[in-house]
């Protein structure tokens, strides 16, 4: 639990003790976290500091937010920072007449300037979902992952934002609908999907995705017969638990191609399992989602309905070529696990008895009906 009160205009020796006392009052016997905005706060002196350190002294959590740069460098040069927790203002950003170069579930990515783009999040409070991606994409980056990483947070309106620098780069389906092969660009997506499987992991590095996809297996049980709920669940369980790198969302609007390198944004859903949870997120990126209404994956993903299906078709040939996997047997694999996250996504956003998303529903059910009785298994 946290209390935020704000700093606003001078506080120096005329009123130190009368912006102490507002404070205190304020507070009253509150003993969670204590927050200082300094938003409108425009200059601090040794008095106000006084104030900060009897605050701090009293309740240990007390930290300061929103400084302006003048009023941060006072804190720097006394030493606050290093005594608490103090931070910069977030740079403000607008998007206004911004090009939209894609959207995902979590956030909005505009390009603000041939230099720059910037994925917005859709959340006000996401700045701890922020801080999250930006360490998960250094440690990607370290690990040899090709990746663009973030090297700003700032303020758009009332949401929040992650600057990348990528110089004149586009996404890949954006190349796809300027004319790039989607073939070439398939097995150069391959490339970096195996580069990432490649990465092994120590235990509990990143979240498990077996752990969040028997979850969603178990959220079905009560909306299938018993007997093929059953046997799903088992199913999930027994995927093995290994120590790959996951990227979790991958698919052409997170592969951006600069100077003739390619590089992956969106790094929030990284995780570690079997990669057969890649492909079950590539199949319903390219073709599940749009299991009932047939053009949803070419609206998600800007590129034509038949070029989704080439693209999704040429992942699984090149990744699995010279192997002795069967290309079908995985497309059933994948079939499986999407089609449960996708009923239990539609259920617990929209409800059972929502008449615009029955449909999907009744589809992924009788797809799990027909088809979970028939497999034994759903890793390769």
């Amino acid at each position: 639990m946290e209390k935020i009160i704000k700093l606003t205009g001078r506080i120096d020796s005329a009123n130190a003790a009368e912006t102490e006392q507002k404070i205190l009052q304020e507070i009253g016997d509150f003993d969670g976290e204590l927050m200082l905005d300094a938003d409108a706060l425009e200059y601090i002196s040794s008095a106000g500091l006084r104030v900060i350190l009897r605050l701090k002294k009293s309740n240990n959590t007390t930290k300061v937010i929103n400084c302006n740069s003048e009023v941060y460098e006072i804190f720097d040069m006394t030493g606050f920072t290093e005594m608490m927790d103090i931070s910069k203002a977030y740079r403000k950003l607008s998007i206004e007449g911004c090009e939209v170069i894609g959207e995902g579930a979590n956030g909005i990515v505009y390009r603000t300037d041939p230099d720059t783009i910037v994925k917005v999040y859709k959340s006000p409070d996401s700045l701890a979902e922020i801080h999250n991606e930006r360490e998960l994409a250094r440690k990607a980056f370290v690990m040899g992952i090709p990746t663009a990483i973030p090297y700003d947070v700032v303020k758009v309106g009332d949401l929040y934002g992650s600057v990348f620098e990528l110089l004149d780069a586009k996404s890949f389906a954006q190349l796809i609908n300027e004319g790039e092969s989607v073939d070439a660009l398939a097995k150069a997506s391959v490339d970096i999907l195996k580069t990432i499987h490649s990465t092994t992991l120590k235990p509990g590095e990143l979240p498990s995705k077996k752990t969040e996809a028997i979850g969603w297996a178990e959220y079905c049980l009560p909306y299938l017969p018993e007997e093929t709920g059953a046997k799903l669940v088992e199913l999930f369980k027994a995927i093995p638990e290994t120590d790959t790198m996951l990227h979790g969302d991958y698919h052409i609007k997170n592969i951006m191609q600069q100077n003739g390198e390619n590089l992956l944004i969106d790094m929030d859903t990284l995780a570690m399992g079997h990669p057969i949870y890649e492909f079950a997120a590539i199949y319903a990126a390219y073709k599940g989602f749009s299991c009932v209404d047939k053009e949803n994956c070419s609206r998600f993903l800007g590129i034509s309905t038949e070029n989704c299906v080439a693209f999704l078709d040429a992942t699984f040939k090149y990744y699995f070529e010279g192997t002795d996997v069967s290309f079908d047997d995985v497309v059933k694999m994948s079939e499986i696990i999407c089609y449960t996250r996708v009923l239990r996504r539609q259920i617990k956003r929209f409800g059972i008895d929502s008449a615009e998303h029955k449909p999907t529903i009744d589809f992924c059910k009788d797809y799990l009906i027909k088809t979970v009785p028939t497999t034994d298994k759903l890793y390769f």
